[in-house]
């Protein structure tokens, strides 16, 4: 059992994506099923994950820690695996490997995650705990219809009992009518109010002098309130991450907010009235990991045959309900349905990107991300790169990352995959994007570029390239591109044409492609590649390559 310490809201934090869980687990369960989970089968999980292509961690300073890390924190504690006695899949894990609508499991599973319970304690110096976390969340949301990040961030996450949840309220709505009132800087009024809220959070600890964090030898108040507010902001994003692997909440990237999708109001309504508020079986285990691991467990809308058949008619009149279908094969007619349609959202997108209709947009998205305005910035640079690439030329662009049952990009590429694939008939071509910087970039990025770049050589059995884009490039990563462009090795495929490009750079390259008076065509692309590979051949270091591949990429369609 884990000792919670917290005086907000707690919440797993480890996947980062949600959805990276899902591999992890599978390969746990074919390999260490009916095994006691131990240090022993830690280290050798560790072993096992850092072959696959989804890895792209290290887990080398503590292997057993960080196997801990990624299956005790989020897979245990939303009931997809039990370790005690030994490692199994729960129904819950089973159908999250094998379910064609994986948001409804980790749905069922989000509302089930309570505080406390036999998985995890408070401490006598936590708050005091009687929640569920995300059901009150979705509640706070559904109630104000838009909720900022700021919001969920200052106010929510201090809803560490359910019967707080209308003071919690007339908090946001005080802080909404001071805000609006303020004849200051915004931001200055947001410290302000943070900072309060923080030390009536930490009174406690700040009159006793407990201000010292495990960090850092410093105990300034000052450096204790700014621990705790970075910690508020992990929380906060780890909350909203988790809650929109579901599918059921847009997110405003410029303006920072979180809303229920309308057509999925009715659905929410629903859990929120039937799921019961108070945590349960907090002191039996026992019955605690079956009610955890119940794949059919709380009752969703789609459980009631009549309301499913009622959302059906609504979203997709044109659609015959059989009666003779069980409920089960009417939930894969609406999962047939929901995928459809977002497949051809997503056709109208590519359509309207070609034709360059969202040139404006798609510039203005990079500009926003270069100032990092945008909530999630990773995924939108992914997103918006994928969006500049269909435009770019014509080859088929194919993004990697999860998107919504209405085109909006949910989540980043799992980590077995390029973000961005581009087929060009006779060559293929890799995308990789990143907000990594320094050091991180080339030891989270350097290797897995390779990978899978070899993946797409080896499953298309032709030439491929790989374009990596970064705000800025790291020196190591150059170095390492470079010399992947003379070294012959077989685990890549041979050598590997990696070219690394500032955003910035890239930018200019998709201006181009707009102001000539011609579209741009796969040759062009491919020109672009073989030019690295003359400059690696006949230049005498990794500065001077990629001077001259810069250069070409600022004038590469004259």
């Amino acid at each position: 059992m884990a000792k919670i310490d917290s005086k907000v809201i707690f919440v797993t934090t480890s996947p980062r994506t949600p959805s990276k869980m899902i591999p992890e687990i599978e390969l746990l369960n074919a390999h260490f099923s009916g095994q006691v989970w131990n240090r022993e089968t830690q280290l050798a999980f560790m072993e096992l994950l850092k072959q696959e292509n989804f890895f792209n961690g290290e887990g080398a300073n503590d292997p057993a820690f960080s196997a801990r890390d990624r299956i005790n924190r989020a897979p245990k504690s939303l009931g997809f695996v039990t370790l005690s006695p030994t490692v199994s899949l729960t129904p819950a894990g089973l159908e999250l490997v094998t379910s064609r609508r994986k948001e409804e499991i980790f749905l069922r599973q989000l509302l089930k995650f309570q505080v406390p319970s036999p998985y995890h304690e408070p401490s006598k110096n936590s708050a005091d705990f009687l929640i569920k976390p995300y059901l009150e969340l979705f509640r706070l949301i559904r109630h104000f219809g838009s909720l900022k990040f700021d919001e969920l961030m200052i106010f929510g996450l201090q809803l560490v009992d359910y019967h707080q949840f209308d003071n919690i309220v007339l908090k946001i709505e005080n802080f909404r009518i001071a805000k609006a009132q303020y004849q200051g800087n915004s931001k200055k009024f947001k410290s302000e109010y943070l900072d309060a809220e923080l030390r009536q959070i930490y009174g406690c600890d700040i009159v006793s002098g407990k201000t010292k964090t495990r960090q850092t030898d410093d105990a300034s108040i000052e450096k204790f309130l700014k621990t705790k507010a970075s910690n508020l902001r992990d929380y906060a994003d780890a909350c909203v991450r988790y809650i929109r692997v579901t599918g059921l909440v847009n997110i405003s990237h410029i303006g920072k907010s979180i809303s229920i999708v309308p057509e999925k109001i009715q659905e929410v309504d629903y859990f929120l009235q039937h799921t019961d508020r108070e945590p349960c079986f907090i002191d039996d285990e026992i019955q605690y990991v079956a009610y955890l691991g119940n794949a059919a467990a709380p009752s969703l809308l789609s459980d009631n045959r009549s309301l499913l058949e009622q959302k059906i008619r609504t979203e997709f009149p044109q659609i015959d309900v059989n009666k003779t279908l069980t409920l089960q094969q009417l939930k894969d007619v609406f999962a047939g349905e929901l995928e459809n349609r977002r497949e051809q959202i997503i056709t109208e997108q590519v359509t309207a990107i070609k034709d360059y209709h969202l040139f404006e947009e798609i510039n203005s998205t990079f500009d926003q991300i270069l100032d990092n305005s945008l909530y999630d910035t990773p995924l939108m640079l992914e997103w918006n790169t994928w969006r500049a690439m269909t435009m770019l030329d014509g080859g088929n662009i194919k993004a990697n990352l999860k998107f919504d049952d209405f085109g909006k990009p949910m989540s980043t590429a799992q980590g077995n995959m390029a973000d961005i694939t581009c087929d060009y008939g006779d060559f293929g071509l890799t995308v990789e994007v990143t907000m990594q910087s320094g050091q991180r970039q080339y030891e989270t990025e350097g290797e897995p570029v390779a990978r899978h770049l070899a993946k797409v050589k080896r499953e298309t059995n032709k030439p491929a390239y790989c374009l990596f884009i970064a705000p800025k490039i790291n020196d190591a990563c150059i170095a390492h591109f470079y010399a992947l462009h003379k070294m012959n090795i077989g685990y890549y495929g041979g050598t590997s044409t990696i070219v690394p490009l500032p955003l910035s750079v890239f930018i200019k390259m998709v201006e181009d492609s707009h102001n000539v008076d011609y579209v741009p065509e796969p040759r062009h692309i491919q020109r672009f590649f073989e030019h690295s590979n003359e400059l690696a051949s006949t230049t005498n270091s990794e500065l001077e390559w990629y001077d001259g591949i810069v250069q070409k990429a600022l004038n590469w369609l004259t």
